[in-house]
């Protein structure tokens, strides 16, 4: 809670200072004035809660100040501190909406009392104005909200804002300025988006009805993460009103944020699409203002370069993939422009090839993979350097979850063929049968199938067969072809040739072979 005092004795103000309990009653940020003139100025800034003030002062005296602050309907408490028991200052006190008088030399009992009073009074005060402008936010985010997008305002919004404004849509001309709010959110209110927007709301709304009562600020519900503030009013007195708005929502949460305003327009749609125009045009990567005319870069789509990166992915190449992002953060760094609307095409179709990838690779949707939002510096400032580290974290978080389940499934698939053919390598087995029933390309199961048993898949069967044969020719029983036919050999004579090929001797010759061992 902010408080000023307004006197031209210094002294005066410190007395006030060290007698005043402050901290007591949740008041921390104490202003002072020498006069009227100069209070003006910082009440306007500051908005505070308390304002003690003197009568006499030179410029602009106490009756000067209580009439301004009367007339600027300003939420505040006004304590006047004066040295004169003067009819004609009492009077004006009560006129002009005075909390209390207190006449010099201060008594410290007397100055808290009133003290503690005022700020009772102020926050009960204040509790009921925030709530009617919940109540209020609630009804003109739905009212104007799905307006944004049409040729005109419904007849229900019209009545409202004729009535609440005291203006002729009719002879009025819109102008409308977007907040985007999703790094306040995320860097200020640690994803608390209720909390992110009634504050700023607060912030925005009272101003505005501070502003000759003017504006209204609401949430788009149509618009994930976007405030809006609705000006009934010539675009110079927006203007005016943007710098007081963006001063006051630093002074409260000590962030810079974004604003952008568009063209006046009588149709509302309009003001709105020029607003978010120069929204989509702002050069994080520049301060300057988005109205000013200059070069505008296309937007570079990741969906161009998903091919590259789903090839980077399967391969599981960290220095793949950083390459193809480093051709595109050179881009933007060549231009020196990187876009509001570039940020928001990179996030939406990174999201949506994420969630392809996945599905693609039956991993299902994880929650636990990094989201590289960490891109701004406390002050509310892009940072592109961090960018690029957010971004390039996130696609090697996902490339090492996608090849991981990769590998395994390939793993599975392998062992399943391999477990497939021993159970049959008595059949005629073809490498287009165990494509048709895993689902594999013939050319990939070849490959891979090499690659994990170190040989063919028709090497791999022989082996299984001779090995199967040698276990059958202990049998002295078996003939030959009966021992052929068993593993898989439709001709006898084949078989001895394969089995030669393989042992360096016949069949029978191995037959006896075992025979003499067993004689031994």
């Amino acid at each position: 809670m902010k408080a000023i005092i307004v006197d031209d004795e210094k002294h005066v103000r410190e007395g006030l200072q060290l007698l005043a309990e402050w901290e007591k009653y949740g008041i921390d940020t104490i202003l002072e004035a020498g006069d009227g003139e100069e209070a003006m100025k910082l009440i306007t800034e500051h908005q505070p809660a308390i304002i003690f003030t003197d009568m006499r002062m030179p410029r602009c005296d106490g009756i000067d100040l209580l009439k301004w602050i009367d007339s600027s309907n300003l939420n505040s408490k006004t304590i006047v501190i004066s040295g004169y028991d003067d009819f004609k200052y009492t009077k004006n006190c009560i006129t002009y909406g005075g909390f209390d008088y207190i006449l010099k030399p201060i008594n410290p009992k007397e100055l808290n009392d009133s003290l503690a009073r005022a700020v009772k009074e102020w926050s009960k005060e204040n509790n009921n104005r925030l709530s009617t402008l919940e109540n209020e936010k609630v009804v003109w985010d739905h009212l104007l909200s799905g307006s944004l997008e049409k040729a005109k305002l419904s007849r229900r919004a019209v009545n409202q804002i004729e009535e609440e404004f005291q203006v002729d849509l009719s002879f009025t001309s819109y102008s409308v300025a977007l907040i985007p709010m999703k790094m306040l959110i995320q860097k200020k209110y640690q994803g608390d988006a209720e909390h992110a927007f009634s504050s700023v709301l607060t912030v925005c709304n009272e101003l505005l009805r501070t502003s000759e009562n003017k504006g209204i600020a609401f949430r788009n519900l149509t618009k994930e993460e976007e405030l809006v503030l609705l000006f009934l009013r010539d675009r110079t007195d927006v203007s005016n009103v943007k710098a007081k708005v963006i001063s006051q929502i630093i002074q409260e949460i000590n962030m810079d944020c974004k604003f952008a305003i568009g063209n006046p327009s009588h149709q509302l749609v309009e003001a709105y699409e020029s607003a978010s125009s120069f929204l989509n045009q702002i050069n994080l990567l520049d301060d300057a203002d988005p109205s000013v005319k200059k070069e505008v870069h296309r937007v570079v789509h990741l969906f161009d370069y998903s091919e590259e990166i789903k090839w980077a992915i399967q391969s599981g190449s960290i220095d793949q993939i950083h390459g193809i992002l480093e051709r595109i953060f050179m881009m933007f760094s060549e231009r020196s422009y990187f876009s509001m609307e570039q940020l928001d095409v990179w996030e939406t179709q990174f999201n949506i090839l994420k969630e392809h990838w996945l599905k693609e690779y039956e991993i299902g949707s994880l929650d636990s993979l990094y989201k590289g939002v960490h891109y701004w510096h406390d002050n509310g400032r892009f940072s592109f350097t961090h960018f690029q580290k957010e971004k390039k974290r996130e696609f090697h978080e996902l490339i090492q979850a996608v090849y991981q389940v990769h590998f395994k499934k390939e793993k599975n698939s392998l062992q399943m063929i391999e477990e497939y053919i021993r159970k049959n390598y008595q059949k005629d087995i073809k490498l287009q049968d165990i494509a048709d029933r895993f689902f594999l390309s013939r050319e990939y199961i070849s490959r891979k199938f090499k690659q994990e048993f170190q040989e063919t898949i028709t090497d791999y069967v022989t082996n299984i067969r001779i090995k199967k044969a040698k276990d059958l020719l202990e049998n002295p029983y078996l003939k030959i072809y009966e021992v052929a036919e068993a593993v898989g050999y439709q001709n006898d004579k084949y078989f001895i040739k394969v089995f030669k090929k393989i042992e360096g001797i016949t069949p029978s010759e191995f037959r006896h072979s075992l025979a003499s061992k067993g004689g031994e």
